[in-house]
């Protein structure tokens, strides 16, 4: 059974960084296979953050609600992993994190969920002011 596991989500100021990281239970290198962070706020709707492709591109959510250069998604083959490091956090980063996958025929990093066959649990981030 394929799982994915969200680490590194917890409390900061206003302006500070976290690096989330989603471990993959299977190669994450198998066919054309694509990873991506989406977050759900309180009583707000799941949105994409960012997705990356396994042979290295990358999305990044156009929403307003996003900050051009605040977030980077980047991967590491080599331990399943995909990382999600984000700067200059504001309280309206405040959210659960979840990791998605699909591991084979991904020919676009997706942000949308529906692309999607597997999720983690989440992690919490909460930005305080």
């Amino acid at each position: 059974q394929v799982q994915l596991v969200e680490s590194g989500g917890g409390s900061v100021q206003t302006g500070g960084s976290l690096s989330l990281s989603c471990r993959a239970s299977i190669n994450i290198t198998s066919r054309f296979g694509c990873m991506a962070w989406f977050r759900r706020a309180l009583g707000k709707e799941r949105e994409g953050v960012a997705a990356i492709r396994t042979e290295g591109t990358t999305t990044y959510s156009t929403s307003a609600n996003f900050v051009k250069g605040r977030f980077k998604i980047s991967a590491d083959n080599a331990k399943n992993t995909v990382a999600l490091q984000m700067n200059n956090l504001e309280p309206e980063d405040t959210a659960m994190y979840f990791c998605a996958a699909k591991f084979v025929n991904c020919y676009r990093a997706s942000t949308s969920p529906t692309d999607y066959d597997y999720w983690g649990q989440g992690t919490q981030v909460t930005v305080s002011s």
